[in-house]
């Protein structure tokens, strides 16, 4: 939904698809110019891998993940598609498969598809930053490929690549800020997400609601994570929805009986979304009883459905996680470093906490 805060993001999965598989295949040239031994059937596999890392995602990607499926994440999603795909291309897409899941051999295939530095990264947020226009999100993305090497089976980056790395760590950080967790994407995003909740509550109860035939399978029916991997018909009906099944349900929603749903509705279709506030401290009981009594005597609804009105939630932004697949550092005379002890800039150590905030989200003109 950031296209509702900056009108040229409206990008699409399928580019950043092709341009993380293109950077895919400038690493894997700078590896090879290095003295690393990437074998043709290997340099393919990586490259079916990082083309399919997202396939998992469905309507408005993170948005709906698991309001749509619950219980299930994308990257569960991606790995049955591949798993289909495989199937269907006869074993070919096996190796793809074990880099993706990090089981193969060579561990350093999985870091460039999935980790600290991943080819998803160094696309997204050149790609993000040129479609929204917020120029912090700028990387020096071919500087950091032509720094990259491999070190005992982990790809390390030069040491005269560390100033592109800080710059790139800031880079993500400020993102989210300000395009990925700005307040208004946010409101957008909840809004969304209570839609197709309220939703679903009302399908599972029996009323019938308009659906295209692939929101409707998922709006009437629960669906366990071991039925929807198990039984091949739901990943099929999942692999058919996109966002126009969504919009297109929505904007029938808005005049629906149910009041809960068409204000909902109507509100995402004028586009008078939440009030979002974030704070470094949870929010005040005393707001939130007081948005509540607003919000009960301003729409006729139980005490249950309220919630769809007034809440809270949180939100966390961390742009490393050392540890977690760290980015080393390969310095000069051979040693390796974690980026954060590597370099001198102080603002790194601040980087590698993860920051949370609160969230309270209610209606307009309920203060």
């Amino acid at each position: 939904m950031t296209h509702l805060v900056y009108p040229g993001a409206l990008h699409t999965r399928f580019h950043h698809a092709l341009g993380a598989m293109h950077l895919m295949g400038l690493s894997i040239e700078t590896l090879r110019a290095k003295g690393h031994h990437i074998t043709e059937d290997e340099e393919e596999a990586v490259t079916i891998a990082i083309l399919l890392h997202d396939i998992g995602h469905g309507p408005f990607s993170h948005a709906l993940e698991e309001t749509i499926v619950e219980g299930i994440s994308h990257e569960d999603i991606s790995i049955l598609l591949m798993d289909k795909l495989n199937m269907q291309f006869k074993g070919r897409l096996g190796m793809a498969i074990e880099i993706f899941n990090g089981t193969y051999p060579k561990k350093f295939l999985h870091e460039l598809v999935s980790g600290q530095l991943d080819m998803d990264r160094m696309d997204y947020l050149n790609r993000d930053s040129f479609f929204t226009g917020v120029s912090e999100g700028v990387i020096s993305f071919d500087r950091i490929i032509k720094m990259l090497n491999v070190v005992d089976d982990h790809i390390a980056v030069e040491e005269k690549g560390i100033y592109s790395i800080e710059k790139f760590l800031i880079a993500r950080r400020l993102m989210y800020w300000q395009v990925y967790l700005h307040k208004t994407v946010i409101a957008a995003e909840q809004l969304l997400g209570k839609i197709l909740k309220r939703a679903r509550e009302l399908a599972l109860s029996g009323k019938k609601l308009f659906a295209t035939p692939a929101l409707d399978h998922f709006l009437v029916r629960t669906i366990s994570k071991d039925e929807f991997i198990s039984e091949d018909h739901h990943i099929e009906t999942f692999a058919a929805l996109d966002d126009t099944d969504i919009m297109s349900a929505i904007k029938v929603w808005a005049d629906c009986a149910d009041p809960v749903l068409s204000q909902l509705c109507r509100m995402m279709m004028q586009r008078n979304l939440y009030q979002v506030e974030i704070t470094n401290k949870p929010p005040e009981k005393q707001l939130i009883n007081r948005l509540i009594k607003n919000a009960e005597s301003k729409y006729a609804v139980s005490k249950q459905e309220i919630g769809y009105f007034v809440f809270t939630d949180s939100i966390k932004n961390n742009a490393y996680k050392p540890g977690d697949g760290s980015i080393r550092i390969l310095m000069k005379e051979g040693s390796i470093q974690d980026i954060t002890t590597a370099s001198d800039n102080s603002n790194l150590e601040a980087l590698a906490k993860t920051v949370k905030k609160y969230i309270i989200c209610y209606t307009k003109g309920l203060i």
